[in-house]
């Protein structure tokens, strides 16, 4: 393992002689990203989960948290959503300091969030699911209801079934196309793959690469390491709420001690 870092001060996974990436060409300068988190220490309560984490996301890029249970991958994704108490550091987006903002405020800036669990509503039938995500514009978007059927038309066909009676991978179809129906530059995923049949995983992936290849920038966290590593731009490797490693997802998959420690060999 090299002992490389990257402009933070984070290793990164170089092996060279397993891959090419380097430090230089895969981190992202504070003053070009559109999500920038810098030296963040967030918990809930008197509880702190993440010390010191610093994470970037530029424009239209696609990038993923992995690690153990228990890393803090999760309290990341609430931070940035102002969904945790932060204690230090900061959260910017867009050039502009969120930290701490609250989320029916930070809607409003571009970020879309989808929670891991209970994230539909179950009662409600799937068009007024998406509906609901578009519930603070004054005039009702259906040009972005279009191309949330367009992307998933499964929702289409279903639009007026209760979203608690879809199927767990319908659910999460329903949850990505609410939170994109405000159009936002980025997108919060926060393990999309939970508790889906191998079989649709894939297909999910697919879905989430065609949401980033459109335009809308990505922060994933996913249990599916190597799939999800496979598909980003840069991953960063968390352990015990504090930044390990930092790469292309290319680059962490190729390299030994990563593979070893976090991806299962």
């Amino acid at each position: 393992m090299s002992d490389a870092t990257d402009p933070d001060g984070v290793p990164t996974a170089e092996s060279p002689e397993e891959t090419t990436a380097t430090s230089d060409a895969d981190a992202v300068a504070p003053g070009d990203a559109l999500l920038a988190v810098r030296d963040l220490d967030a918990g809930y309560g008197d509880l702190q989960i993440l010390s010191g984490v610093d994470m970037t996301v530029a424009d239209g890029e696609y990038v993923t948290i992995v690690g153990p249970n228990g890393a803090g991958k999760s309290t990341v994704m609430k931070s940035v959503f102002g969904l945790t108490d932060v204690f230090g550091g900061t959260v910017s987006f867009d050039g502009e300091d969120v930290t701490g903002v609250a989320p029916e405020t930070l809607v409003h800036h571009g970020l879309g969030y989808v929670p891991q669990n209970e994230n539909v509503f179950a009662g409600l039938s799937v068009r007024e699911n998406l509906e609901m995500g578009a519930y603070i514009l004054e005039e009702f978007p259906e040009d972005r209801l279009a191309a949330v059927y367009d992307r998933f038309p499964i929702l289409e066909e279903r639009e007026n079934q209760r979203a608690g009676t879809l199927s767990g991978g319908q659910q999460q179809m329903l949850a990505m196309g609410r939170a994109l129906m405000l159009d936002p530059d980025l997108l919060l995923l926060d393990e999309p793959s939970a508790g889906l049949a191998p079989d649709l995983v894939e297909d999910l992936f697919d879905r989430i690469d065609a949401v980033n290849d459109s335009g809308t920038a990505v922060l994933m966290v996913e249990q599916n390491a190597k799939e999800a590593l496979r598909r980003c731009d840069r991953g960063y490797v968390l352990v015990q709420g504090e930044n390990r490693f930092v790469d292309s997802g290319d680059a962490l998959l190729a390299d030994e001690e990563v593979r070893q420690q976090f991806l299962g060999g």
